[in-house]
């Protein structure tokens, strides 16, 4: 009998960012994301990866670097969807393939606001360490975005 926990190998935080969709737009870009996530150290394109994709590698304050391929990027939608391909410590995990989307608040109290998704799909060999880890640094990000987002 194994001794993992069963768990979803999802994850999705969200998040009303009281900044207009356009002011909050400017920051979701991979190369940007050391100008409002704390977390990191730098995000820095990667040159001469491939001329048809973009590769950014994140380094993270704790030391450990991430590098992601962006997937897609809709500016008409509103969304980028990234993969990390290399990571420095080795993930315990496959895969992932995580997206941020956005969608302007167009009525009520926060009219003129930003509701942003941030979700995490992970490969079945992912464990409810991973999932949880995942939440949190989402969850601090998005803080972090609201914090930048503000101040344009």
């Amino acid at each position: 009998m194994s001794n993992t926990i069963p768990t979803s190998t999802s994850v999705v935080e969200s998040a009303v960012i009281k900044a207009p969709l356009s002011h909050v737009w400017h920051h979701v870009k991979l190369e940007s994301f050391a100008n409002f996530w704390s977390a990191l150290k730098s995000s820095e394109l990667v040159k001469g990866v491939s001329q048809d994709t973009d590769v950014v590698e994140w380094t993270f304050k704790d030391g450990s670097v991430v590098q992601v391929k962006q997937e897609e990027h809709s500016t008409i939608n509103h969304y980028i969807t990234y993969s990390v391909i290399t990571a420095e410590p080795k993930l315990t995990y496959s895969s992932v393939l995580s997206t941020i989307r956005l969608y302007a608040v167009t009525s009520g109290e926060l009219e003129g606001s930003t509701f942003v998704e941030w979700s995490g799909h992970f490969s079945n060999d992912a464990d409810a360490g991973v999932i949880q880890d995942a939440k949190f640094k989402r969850r601090d990000a998005l803080a972090d975005l609201g914090k930048a987002a503000a101040k344009m």
